[in-house]
């Protein structure tokens, strides 16, 4: 009996620290009503990570042509307005993963952050998603951008 207690205690104990991981803040459809419109000549891209204990504690930086646009959080989605061009969004721990594409002007791209196992540490890819995907998602994604975001 006590060794059950011990071990759901110690489940417990794992949970919150890994809850502690995850996205927290307003949901998609909370910020989809203040998010600007795109200006001429601009395009909007929009990072996001499924909610999954797998790979929680692995939380990169994501850049975007070497700029860091924000961080790949467990649940949580975060996005950018870039100029039309060409642009590479990457994350790194023991390896560099990316995604090359072209934005163009109006256009949206949705960019997905997952887990993946490494030699050392976990990886997270980054990867092209469709919009019909990711846009069923959005809506039980938190957001995590912030003014870093935002700034160009």
């Amino acid at each position: 009996m006590r060794r059950t207690i011990l071990k759901l205690a110690g489940l417990a104990a794992i949970a919150a620290v890994l809850g502690g991981c995850a996205a927290s803040g307003a949901k998609y459809q909370e910020v989809a009503s203040s998010m600007p419109s795109l200006k001429p000549g601009e395009g909007r891209i929009y990072f996001l990570r499924s909610s999954s204990i797998v790979g929680a504690a692995i939380q990169p930086d994501i850049r975007l042509n070497g700029q860091v646009v924000g961080v790949s959080k467990p649940g949580g989605f975060f996005y950018v307005d870039r100029s039309a061009g060409t642009y590479a969004a990457a994350t790194s721990t023991e390896v560099e993963k990316s995604a090359s594409f072209a934005l163009a002007a109006g256009e949206t791209k949705y960019l997905r952050t997952t887990p993946s196992i490494g030699v050392l540490v976990g990886r997270i890819v980054v990867e092209i998603e469709s919009p019909e995907k990711a846009r069923a998602e959005l809506p039980s994604l938190s957001y995590t951008g912030g003014d870093k975001v935002s700034a160009k």
